[in-house]
């Protein structure tokens, strides 16, 4: 298996920053096209646990479309063959506070995308960020 195979990795940070634009952007469409639409597809979120593609959606179409800017630090992309890979994240919105998101990537038949995902927040100062 190759790990970091360059053209896998450059698809995943392309598809990561999508990801990333629809999020600040609130495009729900394309967040939701991004996530598994299976049952089985799972998203941990700061104050919320979804399971499957249904509640995912629900979520993003009952949350609120402001605030949702945040600054990135500590990318980490990795990938494992030609079709699986993780993406780590902090993010920064509110001082004092240090945001995670965790997502785990797949290839699928309409293109890579994120089969489990994980959100939290936690103080500044239980993180090197």
């Amino acid at each position: 298996m190759i790990v970091d195979d360059p053209a896998v990795k450059a698809e995943v940070e392309a598809v990561f920053a999508r990801y990333e634009a629809a999020l600040v952007g609130n495009d729900v469409v394309v967040l939701d096209a991004l996530f598994w639409a299976d049952a089985r597809v799972i998203r941990y979120g700061v104050a919320e646990n979804l399971y499957g593609a249904a509640e995912i959606l629900a979520f993003r179409q009952g949350r609120a479309s402001t605030g949702l800017d945040r600054v990135l630090s500590r990318v980490v992309i990795t990938t494992f063959g030609r079709d699986f890979a993780t993406a780590s994240t902090l993010f920064h919105r509110a001082p004092g506070r240090v945001g995670r998101q965790m997502q785990t990537w797949v290839r699928m038949p309409v293109g890579w995308q994120v089969v489990a995902a994980h959100v939290s927040v936690i103080d500044a100062g239980a993180t090197d960020a």
